[in-house]
């Protein structure tokens, strides 16, 4: 290199030969310049390939078995847990409940048997009134649906045209309303608060 620097540096006195030697030495990529603007080329930067490892097949085998039982293990806990619905705190029994119920668990105390015979003849008398009551509904219904029938047969010997009005349904009585007692009176033009709530859920992702 600083041979080729002294061959340019004699022929300064010929601009010919000094410029085909800089485009010869520019063409093949010769440094001609300071040490610090040395760059490398990208061939520079190759290097040899790496030997491939051989693996033995029955150890990659048996990583794609543990591979795949590990898919089918995460397969079958989200398939368990697909119907599991989010918790409810109020409806969950505490821990401390569940710790302390064989303390808090009472035993059923033998009843007298004369408690027993009032209960069963009470289980009785009370059998025996609900369904005196119930035949008795049964009859009312009974005899006003006889009444209507007797009225509407009447009306239709009457008049046919009064007795197709009467059968029809009377659409407005559909919307029924009715204003009962209530325990206080009304107050006008009274506009009920919302009312404030502190909002404690879980917030679930």
């Amino acid at each position: 290199m600083l041979t080729c620097w002294k061959v340019i540096s004699n022929m300064k006195g010929s601009a010919g030969v000094s410029n085909f030697a800089l485009n010869y030495f520019t063409k093949r990529n010769i440094f001609l310049g300071r040490v610090d603007n040395i760059q490398r080329s990208q061939v520079l930067w190759a290097e040899p390939m790496k030997k491939k490892k051989r693996i033995d097949p029955a150890v990659v085998k048996a990583r794609e078995e543990r591979r795949k039982k590990k898919l089918e293990k995460q397969i079958r806990r989200l398939e368990r847990n697909a119907q599991q619905l989010k918790p409810i705190d109020e409806c969950e029994i505490p821990l401390n409940i569940t710790d302390e119920r064989d303390i808090r668990k009472r035993e059923n105390v033998p009843l007298p048997e004369n408690v027993l015979e009032n209960r069963a003849v009470l289980q009785k008398m009370w059998s025996i009134y609900k369904q005196d009551h119930h035949l008795k509904d049964i009859k009312m219904l009974d005899r006003i649906m006889f009444s209507q029938q007797k009225a509407l047969d009447q009306l239709r010997l009457e008049s046919e045209e009064f007795y197709q009005e009467a059968i029809q349904t009377d659409f407005h009585l559909i919307p029924f309303s009715s204003q009962g007692p209530v325990q206080t009176p009304a107050i006008d033009n009274y506009e009920p608060p919302d009312g404030d709530y502190l909002d404690i859920s879980k917030k679930w992702e």
